[in-house]
């Protein structure tokens, strides 16, 4: 374990060496991914892969510059302590705010819900052009959902509802990412439905395309 540290270490170094946004740090970001993705924390709760999904996009805006939190510190502890530490913080979040909506919400449609947050009710777009140095796979993952090459996103819907698609759902969640109250009330959809359907739908076309590109 302590060779493998030293190893994330050593690549770490080489990425951050490199100019932000650059083929060469992207190469080197995504092997880190790669390789840290066997060692992280793993549960089989409905929210991991959403936790999963924030700690991966907060370690490529941290690793290296600190854009929306401190960078990360060697001294501190490893790499995968510090990605554990962040993923925990994570999944305790999804799990405080999934208790505090089953308080508020009609109990059989509690016992449905798979998931749920506390974001604000911010333009994901919007804010992801704002953000000052968007992180290359971040960048990249963005342009496949709204490119949408094979139009497999925008034809996988919600049953009767087009306008509820993969593509706009992915863009919804991404970082930071609407709440499934706000995308509840927006598209006139329960929380079960929605949270179901990005589940099973979403999540995985999602994975498959990063595990193609590299990023797991």
């Amino acid at each position: 374990m302590v060779e493998f540290d030293e190893q994330l270490r050593h690549l770490v170094t080489q990425a951050c060496g490199n100019p932000p946004g650059s083929p060469q740090r992207q190469k080197l970001l995504t092997q880190i991914i790669r390789l840290s993705a066997k060692k992280l924390w793993r549960e089989s709760t409905p929210y991991y892969q959403d936790a999963l999904q924030q700690t991966w996009l907060y370690f490529c805006r941290n690793i290296c510059e600190g854009l929306t939190g401190q960078k990360y510190d060697p001294t501190y502890g490893s790499v995968i302590t510090w990605l554990n530490a962040y993923l925990k913080r994570r999944l305790q979040d999804f799990y405080l705010n999934q208790n505090k909506e089953q308080a508020t919400t009609v109990p059989m449609r509690v016992r449905q819900s798979k998931s749920g947050d506390s974001s604000d009710l911010i333009d994901p777009v919007e804010n992801l052009a704002a953000t000052p140095e968007t992180p290359p796979i971040l960048e990249e993952l963005e342009m496949w959902v709204k490119t949408d090459p094979t139009g497999e996103l925008r034809s996988t819907c919600i049953k009767g509802r087009p306008d509820v698609n993969c593509q706009v759902l992915i863009l919804k969640r991404l970082p930071p990412e609407a709440s499934w109250k706000e995308l509840s009330e927006e598209f006139k959809l329960a929380i079960p439905t929605l949270s179901s359907f990005y589940q099973r739908q979403c999540l995985p076309r999602l994975r498959k395309f990063a595990e193609s590109e590299g990023m797991l």
